[in-house]
C-alpha cells in the first residue's frame, strides 16, 4: 500500500479525515520553511503539502502570494523543496509537493518525479495542469511511484470529475470553491455538493481545500471529506509568529486545533 493510502486507511479506521497543511517552501527561510514543516506534523498533520514558490500564480491568494514572493526574495530555487520533503517524512509526515507545472518542466519532469521520490515524497498536486495535457508526468509519476493528484472544482461537469479523477491517484483535490486560495468566514455550501458529486465516480479519498482556517471549519469539513486541507492560515501563523519573535510556537497551536477538529467531525 502507498504511503498516502496508509494514512487515509489510519484515519478511516480512527473514524476521522486527515488533516492536510499546506506550508510555502523557503518562507520565512529555507531553514524555518524546513522547521515549521516539522513543526505541523508533530503537532498533528497527516500530510504535509509542501509548496514550490512560483512567480506567477493562478489560485494562491495574498497570503501565499506574499510567501512564495518573499521566498523567490531570499533565492529560493525549486531543488531546495527537497530539503522541505525529507523534513516531512522524517518527522512521520506524508509529504506531496504542490507546484504550478512550469518549475516541474524546467526541472524535467523525469526527474523531478525520481529526486522527489528519493527524498520520500508521495504525490505532486498540479494545480495548472490537466489530465489531458499531463501524459509526460503521468509517466514519469508511475515510473517512480509518485502520486498524480489533480484538482476537481465547482464547475467540473460530471465527466469532467469521473476523467479527472480516474487520472489521480492517492487522492483528489476538492477545490470548495471557484477563485484564490485564503482563509474565509464559512465553508462553501457547495463544498458538500461537489464531493458527493466526485464521490459518486471514485473510490478515492476527497480532500477538500480552500477556505479552512478554524478548528470548527476542520470538523465540518471532515463530517464530509476524507481530508481537510488547510494553507492560508497556517502561512499567515507561521509568518506572524515570526515577525512577533513567538517563533513556532503559534504554527504548532493553530495545527492543533486542526487536528482537533478533524477528530470531532
Amino acid at each position: 500500500m502507498s504511503a498516502l493510502g496508509t494514512v487515509f486507511e489510519g484515519c478511516r479506521a480512527e473514524g476521522r479525515a486527515a488533516l492536510v497543511t499546506y506550508l510555502t517552501a523557503g518562507f520565512p527561510d529555507n531553514a524555518t520553511s524546513r522547521d515549521a514543516a516539522t513543526a505541523v506534523v508533530e503537532a498533528g498533520a497527516d500530510i504535509v503539502e509542501v509548496g514550490v514558490p512560483y512567480s506567477d500564480p493562478l489560485m494562491d491568494g495574498p497570503v501565499i502570494q506574499d510567501a512564495a514572493d518573499r521566498a523567490l526574495a531570499g533565492g529560493f530555487h525549486v531543488r531546495d523543496l527537497l530539503g522541505n520533503v525529507e523534513a516531512v517524512a522524517a518527522a512521520g509526515g506524508v509529504p506531496v509537493v504542490m507546484s504550478y507545472w512550469n518549475p516541474i518542466l524546467r526541472y524535467g519532469p523525469d526527474a523531478f518525479a525520481r529526486d522527489l521520490a528519493a527524498a520520500g515524497g508521495a504525490g505532486l498536486i498540479t494545480p495548472d495542469l490537466i489530465p489531458d495535457e499531463a501524459g509526460q508526468w503521468r509517466t514519469a509519476a508511475d515510473e517512480h511511484g509518485i502520486a498524480p493528484i489533480f484538482l476537481v472544482a465547482p464547475s467540473s461537469t460530471d465527466a469532467r470529475l469521473a476523467t479527472t479523477a480516474a487520472a489521480c491517484r492517492g487522492f483528489v483535490y476538492v477545490a470548495s470553491t471557484m477563485g484564490v486560495t485564503g482563509a474565509r468566514t464559512s465553508v462553501g455550501t457547495g463544498a458538500r455538493t461537489l464531493v458527493e458529486r466526485t464521490r459518486a465516480v471514485t473510490d478515492l479519498p476527497l480532500c477538500v481545500g480552500l477556505g479552512v482556517s478554524t478548528r470548527e471549519q476542520a470538523a465540518e469539513v471532515a463530517t464530509f471529506a476524507d481530508g481537510v486541507i488547510v494553507g492560508s492560515a497556517l502561512v499567515r501563523t507561521l509568518g506572524d509568529g515570526v515577525a512577533s519573535g513567538a517563533g513556532l510556537a503559534p504554527l504548532r497551536e493553530l495545527t492543533v486545533e486542526l487536528a482537533a477538529g478533524v477528530r470531532r467531525g
